[in-house]
């Protein structure tokens, strides 16, 4: 924590001076999405370069976890994708539980523009690219440019200053969990394979234990998380993709404080009372026992001002962002151009992905929140124009993260795959450029 020169509790030591830099741009809200372009780029470099196969090789290591009859083969790309997903998947989970819980869309009156935005954002871009593609044998990409990725467009709005105001930033937020929601629901429903109804039964077992713990009072995240890794793996095993054993693990876990904000300011101006200067030990000097015993207090009653969810949500958020997702762009977006250039960035497949990402995100999310706010069904944001409501609608045609995982699983690795990486990467680039020049404009 970085606390203002006057009121640092404790001596500066020569690592925090060496940390600095790294601390201040974590704190930028747009350094996901710097991770995210440099992992990007290094894999588009490393993919094309005379180290290819270097590439290629350390993706495919196969790694092996278990023990006795229980054991689980994968290479390292499935691995990245079925497994560090899974967190990232748990993570969205935590925020769509908690939107809907306290946040923008805990009633139906905040919720109904940003869900009619979502929504045209989701069919408009699936029923361009179906119409591009619907002779050929590519439908099934249809569910990549629905996708939007909110670290990449959070960072836009971000990169504009005050040009942007914050309940465009919250519309932004409350459109992208709701497209997240609509994501997980279409990989659950047309991306799964062969349903092995055994791991699918023990799945749904684990996943009543799991809410059985919520009902009863149970609050310590490290035992629904050591279930939770069970309900992956049966996920796992059962045909139907892993990542969506984070998102129902997220809905289990407790959302409640058990100290309320009266609460926490009555017991904390008594236990701070004792550390007053005057009973306040030396520096280096052994504290008091009964400061001991308050500082002991002081800790729980933090603890239980946060929820579980809440406490898992802050402490998995920056490894999400600073890692899984940039390890994720690595091993996803090396787009190999060894049958040419043009084969790729004109096969119907990226046509179909950029088409959708770039015109379809901007015309579903236009088009739909004009009707719910001609219809009185929802307004406009405070302070937020119409053309403000288009910058952010082209700026949701960054779909890199959500569309590069749909990509994975509607093809085999390969040319078609490639060319639909391609699209993702030259929507997501011409969504952001043309959300920047809408929104530039005070």
């Amino acid at each position: 924590m970085n606390f203002p020169s006057e009121l640092t509790p404790f001596s500066r030591r020569p690592v925090d001076h060496l940390l600095k830099p790294f601390q201040q741009f974590a704190a930028i809200e747009a350094s996901g999405g710097i991770l995210l372009i440099l992992a990007a780029i290094a894999a588009l470099i490393w993919a094309n370069s005379p180290f290819s196969d270097s590439y290629n090789r350390l993706l495919h290591i196969p790694v092996t976890l278990g023990a006795g009859t229980f054991v689980i083969s994968k290479p390292l790309f499935l691995w990245i994708n079925d497994g560090l997903m899974a967190v990232f998947f748990f993570v969205a989970g935590l925020e769509i539980k908690r939107e809907l819980l306290y946040g923008e869309l805990n009633s139906i009156k905040k919720a109904a523009l940003p869900a009619a935005a979502a929504i045209g954002g989701m069919i408009l871009p699936a029923g361009l690219y179906f119409l591009i593609n619907r002779d050929t044998p590519f439908t099934a990409g249809w569910g990549i440019p629905m996708a939007t990725d909110i670290a990449f467009a959070l960072g836009v709005l971000t990169l504009m200053g005050n040009r942007v105001p914050l309940s465009l930033k919250i519309f932004l937020t409350a459109l992208a969990i709701i497209d997240d929601l609509g994501a997980v629901l279409v990989i659950a429903l047309f991306y799964t394979g062969d349903i092995g109804w055994t791991s699918l039964a023990a799945a749904g077992g684990i996943l009543l234990v799991l809410v059985v713990f919520n009902r009863i009072g149970i609050r310590a995240p490290g035992l629904y998380l050591f279930a939770g890794f069970f309900l992956w793996a049966a996920f796992l095993k059962s045909g139907i993709h892993a990542t969506l054993a984070g998102v129902l693990l997220a809905l289990t876990i407790p959302s409640t404080t058990r100290i309320d904000r009266e609460g926490i300011y009555t017991t904390f101006t008594r236990l701070i009372s004792f550390f007053k200067p005057s009973v306040q030990p030396v520096r280096g000097e052994e504290m008091k026992e009964t400061q001991a015993s308050a500082l002991s207090a002081l800790k729980t009653v933090i603890q239980e001002s946060e929820s579980p969810a809440q406490r898992l949500e802050h402490q998995l958020h920056p490894w999400v962002t600073w890692l899984i997702m940039p390890v994720f762009a690595l091993a996803n977006a090396g787009i190999t151009f060894s049958s040419g250039l043009s084969g790729i960035v004109f096969h119907p497949v990226s046509i179909g992905v950029l088409t959708g990402l770039f015109a379809g995100k901007q015309a579903g999310i236009l088009l739909f929140s004009w009707i719910f706010v001609r219809m009185n069904l929802a307004g406009l944001p405070d302070g937020v124009s119409w053309r403000q409501i288009w910058g952010v609608s082209a700026v949701a045609g960054i779909g890199f993260t959500m569309s590069l995982f749909i990509a994975g699983l509607a093809f085999p690795e390969g040319d078609v795959l490639n060319a639909a990486k391609a699209g993702i990467v030259a929507g997501s680039l011409l969504a952001g450029a043309a959300g920047w020049l809408i929104l530039r404009k005070r």
